[in-house]
C-alpha cells in the first residue's frame, strides 16, 4: 500500500467519479484556432483593479480631473470661436469682392471671380497630388515605371 503525501482526506469528486459521468469537451477537434489563440496571448488577461483612495486623495484627484476637463473645454471652445471669426472674416472680404464692381469696364463680381480661380496654384498645367493617382486599398503592383516619359503636349 503506498502512502499518500497529503494528510487530508481525497475529495469523492475525483475519486473514480461514484454515479456521476465525465463532462466531455465540445468543440472541434485540435482546440481552439491559432489564430485566436495568439490574439488571446498578446491582450493582458485580467482587467486592472481600480484605484483605491482615501477620503482626501479621491477628493484631490476628482477636483484635479474636473479642473483638467475643464480647461480641455475652455480650450476646445477658444480654438473654435477662433476658426469661426477667421471664417467670418474671409466669409465678409469675399463678400466685398463680389459687390464691388471691377476695374475699368469690368462687371461687378469681377475681382471675386478672379480671386477665386485656381491658376498656377498647383504649378504650370499640374493638378493637386491627391489627383495624381487613384487612391485605393492596397499598393499598386509595380510601384514605380522606370520607362514613363513625358508626352510633348501643344499646351506649352
Amino acid at each position: 500500500m503506498s502512502r499518500s503525501i497529503h494528510t487530508t482526506a481525497p475529495q469523492n469528486a475525483r475519486a473514480g467519479g461514484k454515479g456521476k459521468k465525465k463532462r466531455r469537451r465540445r468543440g472541434k477537434g485540435q482546440g481552439p484556432d491559432p489564430r485566436i489563440r495568439n490574439l488571446k496571448s498578446s491582450m493582458p488577461r485580467a482587467v486592472p483593479s481600480p484605484l483605491r483612495f482615501a477620503r482626501n486623495r479621491a477628493l484631490r484627484h476628482w477636483t484635479i480631473h474636473r479642473a483638467w476637463l475643464l480647461f480641455q473645454r475652455k480650450e476646445r471652445e477658444r480654438e473654435e470661436h477662433e476658426l469661426e471669426r477667421m471664417y467670418r472674416s474671409m466669409h465678409n472680404a469675399c463678400e466685398e469682392l463680389r459687390k464691388t464692381s471691377g476695374p475699368g469696364p469690368r462687371d461687378e463680381g469681377f475681382l471675386y471671380r478672379v480671386t477665386m480661380e485656381k491658376k498656377g496654384l498647383f504649378g504650370h498645367h499640374n493638378v493637386p497630388i491627391e489627383y495624381a493617382r487613384a487612391q485605393t486599398e492596397t499598393p499598386a503592383r509595380q510601384p514605380w515605371n522606370h520607362e514613363w516619359t513625358r508626352i510633348n503636349s501643344q499646351r506649352d
